[in-house]
């Protein structure tokens, strides 16, 4: 379920970090500039004339090779996963992320560099509400093959708990967690990357890693370090000498945690989740995760989001007591019969409420309204609507008795399909600003059963009668 919940957040001052490319071995200079409302997160180019912007969006994904990268045809980002997870671990929703090349740089291998320029810019909030996704069941992707698993299930908060395990004595099986995400910054933000030295020993054969010291990764010594790898290791790395420490890690890199490597597949889970595009409610819980089966996930999730974007339709269980009946909404709302268009309200939280209308045979204005065959006026839907809305937002006063809610504007209206006697009509609203200065801003649909009847934008002022 899609819902509209907090405002939206974006940085107020550009800033900028320089660093190397992790494979490139290239100097990268970064910059995060504000952008307006349901921007979202865009990587810039600016090393490119034309065409040189891209969304972080799993559309993108072109592989997950030691990283995350996307593709848009024309512009490349690669391993985006570090600056996306900082990003969203401060809860920033809107921002550009301009780059002169086209690897984001690896800084310390953790997105703490990010975290701490990104508060320098100062976050914001903006006029608009974010959507978030909220799961209503569990959403699992298994690879049966390498036995990596990842799940989201309905919580209240973005919880993240995973689980490493490469079958090696020198890291054993690590666990990280963290209850909601506003724990990143000092739970997971400083989590480096890491690698097993054979892997190590692959890249640097390959021609990869020009930009990696021991510094910003984490190397695990998982086989025998001969004099011959050792000399390679030092030429590589321009250091007149290695040395394996007894906790079984390459040179004498102290450890910021003792699971900072289950920490640090916990931060890349997150960046790579950026890439649904709409902030996610619910519980991860992942097993062996990696780049390969993140994508995967968020693409999965993503579809599912698409899909309830189509099928927006609330599933309402009709045989429950309704949680406010016909008494009830008349001590919020001022309108009486014939002119009351809610039956009964059946949700109601700080940002959304769902109204429901019985269509009458009997109804007035189907005496001159189409009398030969009787049509629901699409104005009395945007009536409904805005009654419904009307209840959201008088619930927020103390003596809604005491106010009066008249229409401002209305925009984005559309009529899909006939309302006829004996339909159930549906009417959802959510806000799209917060509440400000009695000023309302909400979003409306009218469902008959799962088909969408009409929607709309309205605009209205709550006024304290004289």
């Amino acid at each position: 379920m899609i819902r509209r919940t907090i405002p939206q957040k974006t940085i107020s001052n550009e800033v900028e970090l320089k660093g190397v490319g992790l494979h490139t071995g290239k100097e990268v200079n970064i910059k995060f500039k504000p952008a307006p409302v349901n921007t979202g997160l865009v990587f810039i180019r600016e090393d490119l004339s034309d065409d040189n912007k891209i969304d972080a969006n799993i559309r993108h994904i072109s592989n997950t090779d030691r990283g995350t990268n996307i593709d848009n045809g024309i512009v490349r980002i690669q391993t985006s996963e570090h600056v996306l997870a900082a990003l969203v671990g401060l809860g920033v929703d809107n921002c550009f992320i301009s780059l002169n090349g086209t690897e984001v740089p690896i800084m310390d291998g953790s997105s703490k560099d990010f975290i701490e320029v990104l508060e320098k810019a100062e976050i914001k909030e903006q006029s608009i509400l974010r959507e978030e996704f909220f799961p209503d069941k569990p959403i699992t992707y298994k690879d049966k093959e390498s036995g990596s698993e990842i799940s989201l299930v309905p919580y209240d908060n973005y919880s993240l708990d995973t689980t490493v395990d490469y079958g090696t004595k020198v890291l054993g099986t690590q666990k990280a967690y963290i209850d909601d995400i506003s724990e990143f910054k000092n739970k997971i933000s400083t989590a480096r990357t890491f690698s097993f030295l054979h892997e190590l020993e692959t890249l640097l054969d390959n021609g990869l890693i020009k930009g990696g010291d021991l510094n910003n990764a984490i190397v695990y010594v998982d086989k025998p370090l001969d004099e011959s790898n050792m000399e390679k290791l030092k030429k590589a790395f321009n250091k007149s000498s290695i040395s394996v420490t007894p906790n079984g890690i390459l040179d004498n890199l102290n450890l910021h945690y003792k699971n900072e490597a289950a920490r640090h597949k916990l931060l890349d889970i997150v960046g790579d989740l950026a890439l649904i595009g709409m902030p996610i409610r619910g519980k991860v819980i992942a097993n062996k995760p990696g780049h390969s089966i993140n994508a995967k996930f968020a693409k999965k999730v993503s579809d599912m989001i698409k899909s309830d974007r189509k099928n927006i339709a609330p599933g309402i269980d009709f045989s429950k007591k309704p949680l406010m009946d016909l008494d009830q909404i008349m001590k919020v709302i001022p309108h009486r019969p014939p002119f009351l268009l809610i039956d009964e309200i059946i949700e109601l939280s700080n940002s959304h409420v769902i109204g429901i209308k019985n269509i009458k045979a009997d109804e007035a204005y189907f005496e001159g309204h189409f009398p030969g065959s009787p049509v629901m006026p699409g104005v009395l839907q945007c009536e409904f609507m805005a009654q419904t809305g009307a209840v959201l937002v008088l619930n927020t006063v103390p003596d809604p008795e005491n106010y009066l809610t008249f229409f401002m504007k209305m925009d984005k209206v559309k009529f899909k399909r006939v309302v006829n006697p004996g339909d159930k009509l549906i009417s959802k609203v959510e806000l799209i600003s917060p509440i400000r200065r009695g000023i309302i801003h909400m979003k409306g649909f009218c469902f008959v059963g799962e088909e969408l009847a009409s929607e709309g934008e309205f605009m209205a002022k709550i006024i304290k009668k004289k």
